[in-house]
């Protein structure tokens, strides 16, 4: 794998959580799963590295309410890269275990839409995540 970024490269995406120790219980589970190492680690946060990008999980004393609300300005969610439907459908399987919630389960696979394979999760602090599978279905 390349660490090398390129212009434009995403370089971090920082989220403040209400509890870290709850957040890191479903992040790490998660991260872990799709690739990503521990890249830093401190009292009031962790992060989690895949190529030159990495994520961080942050406690802080500033914030301003408990629970993150998607459907507010600001991040809705991150949407995540999965190499197969398979793999896919085992992580949302086991996701409960780690405080993961599947939302629209009604819809799902398909909630984005038919030809696209993906599921949606949410943690016990309101954040979501887009699992996206790449893996198209061979000709019928």
């Amino acid at each position: 794998m390349n660490d090398t970024p390129t212009t434009g490269t995403l370089h971090h995406v920082e989220i403040w959580v209400p509890e870290l120790r709850r957040a890191v219980g479903s992040w790490q589970w998660l991260l872990e799963a799709l690739g990503y190492t521990v890249f830093q680690d401190w009292e009031g946060g962790r992060s989690w590295r895949l190529g030159p990008t990495y994520l961080v999980m942050e406690q802080s004393p500033a914030l301003t309410a408990d629970r993150h609300d998607r459907r507010r300005p600001g991040l809705n969610h991150l949407a995540f890269h999965v190499e197969s439907r398979t793999r896919l459908d085992a992580l949302v399987e086991r996701a409960p275990a780690y405080g993961w919630t599947l939302m629209f389960p009604d819809r799902h696979p398909y909630a984005g839409g038919e030809q696209h394979y993906a599921a949606y999760l949410e943690d016990e602090d309101g954040f979501e995540v887009e699992l996206v599978s790449f893996d198209r279905p061979g000709p019928s």
